[in-house]
Formats: structure tokens, C-alpha cells, sequence
């Protein structure tokens, strides 16, 4: 995967356009004024998560023991999942029912940012070629920043597109999503195969 591949499908993981009314519901009851703030630090705190797993998760993997075909598998289920309820949504939403107050950590900087098919991901580039690390900084930083500054305008994007155009943007990417996480199910059995005859 390149570095322009690798971008494309972390900003459709990350899904900012689907995430544009969680941010807007779970900030309903936040003050106006500090709106900007709590998404701003809802996202730092998704991209230290998000790099974390990047420079640390090979080291998890290999302390688990975990190979990376076993992660391309699993966050490509678990990406299949999230992309199903992004087309088929549920009445509390692809993350489920959110804690009351301002949020703090959950719902907005993990999961619905750094969710586990992001983080999954990260991993999945570092063990693909661990000798790229700026190219993957390069990558998750950039996919980050589309999702911040599509979730610092949301309450424009809202206004712009509509509910409805919303929900089709988020349908658009729910599709697309799930075609990324079929091919990546079949890459790690792809990999597996080969392990197993070699």
C-alpha cells in the first residue's frame, strides 16, 4: 500500500462525514461557545491514540505474540461491521448509546475517530513495511486533518448538505467501506495461505 492508498482508506475509516451528526447529537447539549474546544480536544486526543498504535502497536503485536495476517482478518471484520451499520444504522447510532454530558474521551475521540478498524489499520501499515514510518505518520496525520476540519464545520456541513444529504454521504462511504474491508480479509487470507504452504 502506498502512502496516497493508505491516506484514502484511513479518512473512510475515520468517516468524518458519517460522523458529523454523533458529533452534532453528542454536542447538542454543549454550550455553543465551547463546541470548538471539546471537538478540538476530542481530536488531539484521537491522534495521540491513532500514533500511539502506530509506533507502539508492532511492539504490542509481537508481545502478544499476534501476527498480521490475524489483524488484517480482524479489523477487516470488524471495519465490515461498522461499514454495515453506517448502510443499515441503528436507532442509537453506528456507536451506540453515548454517555450523558460533555464527552470526554468516549464517544467522540474513541471509537467514532480512532475506532478499532483505524487503529487497526495504523498496525497493519507499520507491519507492512516498518521501514516507512514517515510515510505512515504522513498518512494518519493527513487523514486526521480532513476529519478535523470536516468535524470543526459540521455544524456548516450540516446546514450545507442537510440531513439527508448526510445520510447519503454516510451510506456513499458505508458501501465503500465495506468493498476496503473485503479486500483485506481476503489479503490477510491471502497471507495466511501462503504462511501455511510455505
Amino acid at each position: 500500500m502506498d502512502t496516497l492508498s493508505a491516506f484514502i482508506t484511513l479518512v473512510f475509516v475515520m468517516d468524518p462525514l458519517g460522523n458529523v451528526p454523533i458529533f452534532l447529537a453528542v454536542l447538542k447539549d454543549v454550550d455553543a461557545r465551547r463546541r470548538h474546544w471539546v471537538i478540538f480536544r476530542e481530536m488531539l486526543i484521537a491522534l495521540g491514540v491513532l500514533l500511539l498504535f502506530l509506533y507502539a502497536g508492532s511492539g504490542l503485536l509481537n508481545v502478544l505474540g499476534l501476527k498480521q495476517e490475524s489483524i488484517s482478518i480482524a479489523g477487516a471484520i470488524i471495519l465490515f461491521l461498522i461499514a454495515l451499520r453506517m448502510i443499515f444504522p441503528s436507532p442509537n447510532g453506528i456507536m451506540g448509546e453515548s454517555p450523558e454530558g460533555e464527552p470526554f474521551i468516549v464517544p467522540l475521540a474513541i471509537p467514532a475517530v480512532a475506532g478499532p478498524s483505524a487503529l487497526a489499520i495504523s498496525m497493519l501499515l507499520v507491519n507492512s513495511d516498518p521501514t516507512r514510518m514517515l510515510d505512515w505518520t504522513l498518512a494518519v496525520v493527513g487523514a486526521w486533518g480532513v476529519s478535523a476540519i470536516l468535524l470543526m464545520a459540521s455544524p456548516l456541513l450540516l446546514r450545507a448538505l442537510g440531513n439527508r444529504g448526510l445520510i447519503a454521504m454516510e451510506r456513499l462511504m458505508g458501501m465503500l467501506l465495506v468493498i476496503i474491508s473485503v479486500q483485506m480479509f481476503f489479503d490477510g487470507v491471502q497471507k495466511f495461505m501462503q504462511l501455511s504452504a510455505s
